[in-house]
């Protein structure tokens, strides 16, 4: 079970730091996480780092390379993939370092920089976004963006701290948890993707095979207690304080 699009503090506006993004993970029933600042991997390291101490679960360092006209997820890269370019140009940088290149929640307005070149080298889209249980006309839109290519399923919670991480989520039939299996079924397309009215998406001959085993419960994520909802709304209070009290020295 993975969730290749997660925010850990600093700089990417959420409110958990990489060692609670690692252990809500762990909580959240997670094997495999990426931890995908906004143009910047180095809190991905920190994570990674962390899960290492821990043995899980397993952290693919990554980056949301966020430009002005398309948002693009990569997994297993080490260095900063510039945002100052073409999408296209963007998924060859990631393929220089071994990652792969996942469409961001692409909706309509992120079509366009998505052309044809794009297209031919993307790894895989979202097609599973919270964003579709708030704005339920934004499925089709994902839906439809996975259909103009052969990519690979997945399934992520964007998660900023207010979760549930691993809301949505990404079955990967792999070897094993690791990073070289992890990407491997990644390139390959071995995913499974549900969303919470039990449709499926990915492979047709995995979706049978997940079907009939119930540790693939689309619904099976814990719900967010007192405890963490509490922590949560004190790290966004935090974050206010701090960006407050900056702004006050600034005066002054």
């Amino acid at each position: 079970a993975a969730d290749f699009h997660v925010h850990s503090f600093p700089f990417s506006w959420a409110t958990l730091g990489p060692l609670n993004t690692v252990l809500e993970a762990r909580r959240q029933g997670l094997d495999v996480i990426a931890i995908t600042g906004h143009n910047h991997v180095w809190v991905a390291k920190a994570g990674r780092w962390f899960s290492r101490l821990m043995g899980s679960p397993t952290v693919l360092v990554g980056e949301e390379i966020v430009a002005p006209r398309y948002h693009l997820l990569s997994s297993g890269i080490e260095k900063t993939v510039s945002w100052k370019q073409s999408a296209a140009d963007a998924i060859d940088e990631v393929h220089g370092q071994g990652g792969i290149a996942i469409a961001a929640h692409p909706l309509a307005p992120f079509w366009p920089a998505y052309d044809a070149r794009a297209m031919s080298k993307l790894d895989a889209a979202e097609v599973l976004h919270p964003v579709i249980y708030t704005r339920p006309r934004t499925r089709s839109e994902l839906q439809q963006f996975f259909g103009r290519a052969k990519l690979t399923a997945i399934g992520d919670s964007d998660f900023h701290g207010l979760g549930p991480m691993g809301l949505c989520r990404t079955f990967v039939f792999a070897r094993d948890d690791s990073q070289p299996s992890i990407l491997e079924a990644l390139r390959d397309r071995q995913t499974v993707v549900y969303d919470r009215e039990g449709n499926a998406f990915g492979a047709p001959d995995l979706v049978n095979l997940a079907r009939q085993d119930p540790r693939f419960n689309p619904l099976a994520s814990p719900k967010p207690g007192r405890l963490s909802l509490l922590s949560r709304t004190a790290g966004l209070l935090g974050m206010l304080g701090v960006f407050l009290f900056s702004g006050a020295r600034k005066r002054t």
